[in-house]
């Protein structure tokens, strides 16, 4: 038994944070290049230290509700060894960071203090 339901409708959006190192910064690259070909996005700025909760260098893909069942799989299956970490926007940014968010490839930490 759902304790709360919440309405998926109050998704407006969705962030995919995609984690990278020196080492990996090539195949993030190549990633990034391919998510804006293929995709209709809002690509964040390439973050080479730790900003927010992140604990890892990263860049945010930012796209619409409509793409997430075309999205997720393809992120699913070309992300490599990179860490990818999806999130709902719904203006409840601690809860949308920390409860309802999905990983693919290693869960990475967060800093939940930087959500308050």
């Amino acid at each position: 038994m759902i304790a709360s339901e919440k309405d998926p409708a109050s998704i407006t959006g969705y962030h995919a944070h995609i984690y990278y190192d020196d080492a990996t910064k090539p195949f993030a690259a190549a990633l990034r290049e391919l998510l804006t070909r293929n995709f209709d996005l809002r690509m964040g700025r390439w973050r080479d230290e730790p900003v927010g909760p992140h604990t890892k260098a990263m860049y945010q893909a930012a796209f619409a509700p409509e793409l997430f069942s075309t999205l997720v799989p393809w992120l699913a299956l070309n992300h490599g060894d990179l860490s990818v970490f999806i999130h709902p926007e719904t203006g409840r940014e601690r809860a949308d960071h920390l409860e309802h968010a999905l990983w693919l490839g290693e869960k990475l930490p967060l800093k939940p203090e930087a959500l308050d």
